[in-house]
């Protein structure tokens, strides 16, 4: 593996830690001791090889697809993807439920599917953003703008709905 490739590997890497507001040593803690601070570090630091079997368990522990791990291919960001529909599930509880108890149960579903129970964030797709404006009698895209009055999604989910419906 190149040293380059190894940087921007450990960037995706501390991208995705950092994302879920973990440090170094949270990982660690969370982990239960699997994953040492001091070999994670390295990993994002790119001084130390990561072997697909390990970048594979490193993906299932941060609940992301391995994929999301691995640099892009296309150089300095050109046919950037569209931004991922994430939800601050920290301002999904304090929407009322009578406007947001279907969103509730259904991410408690995700999470319980996924076993991610991080409390701050989830990361829906396309076809669950779908399957919500059927829930909701809604347009994906009003949907959106929708949960973005919330403040449960970000302003940039726009571009990702766009994006599909365009």
């Amino acid at each position: 593996m190149s040293s380059e490739y190894a940087k921007q590997l450990g960037a995706k890497l501390r991208a995705i830690r950092t994302q879920q507001g973990l440090s170094l040593h949270g990982v660690e803690e969370k982990s239960q001791g699997r994953w040492k601070a001091v070999v994670v570090g390295s990993y994002e630091r790119g001084d130390r090889a990561v072997t697909v079997q390990r970048l594979a368990e490193l993906a299932e522990f941060y609940g992301v697809p391995v994929q999301e791990l691995l640099p892009g291919s296309t150089p300095g960001g050109a046919a950037e993807p569209p931004p991922k529909l994430v939800l601050d599930l920290e301002r999904l509880a304090n929407v009322p439920s009578d406007k947001a108890g279907p969103l509730q149960r259904y991410t408690a579903t995700i999470q319980s599917q996924r076993g991610d129970y991080n409390g701050k964030v989830l990361s829906i797709r396309q076809d669950d953003l779908r399957t919500l404006a059927v829930i909701y009698d809604q347009s994906p895209s009003v949907l959106t703008e929708q949960l973005i009055s919330w403040g449960v999604l970000g302003a940039d989910a726009r571009r990702a709905v766009q994006a599909e419906e365009g």
